[in-house]
């Protein structure tokens, strides 16, 4: 009983934030990924409240989880077709060969990250030779 009365703040008088214990937070908040099942996004707003508990293995002994209110979050933006090709050649970008003297667009650390994509073995994926301003393919 201890560890809730620890987490337990509705006032935000200790953290400057109303906070609950974990699954004890109060109906009309939710956190980001719950909001982005509802097809919402934060849209702005301030953090509302936090949900907490004790976590050993963390370093400063808690684990917290920010809420944001439901009732002014706003609908997820729709994908165009701009951001959908772009999130396309970053998905590529780490499979295709590295250019001397260019930098690659997502760094190794973020590269890692993206899902593996099995590109079929085709000479356009070597770097191709130029001759006289034109792109040619032998």
């Amino acid at each position: 009983m201890a560890a809730y009365g620890k987490c337990y703040d509705p006032s935000g008088a200790r953290f400057r934030v109303p906070t609950f214990p974990w699954k004890f937070a109060p109906d009309g908040y939710a956190t980001r990924r719950q909001l982005r099942a509802r097809g919402l996004r934060p849209g702005g707003q301030p953090v509302a409240a936090q949900v907490m508990r004790h976590h050993r293995g963390r370093r400063g002994g808690v684990q917290v989880a920010y809420l944001y209110r439901i009732d002014l979050a706003k609908p997820v933006r729709p994908m165009t077709s701009r951001r959908c090709g772009a999130l396309a050649l970053a998905m590529l970008a780490p499979h295709l060969p590295q250019v001397p003297g260019r930098l690659r667009l997502l760094p190794a650390d973020l590269a890692r990250h993206v899902p593996a994509v099995r590109l079929p073995r085709h000479r356009f994926f070597r770097q191709p030779p130029f001759h006289e301003g034109k792109l040619t393919h032998g």
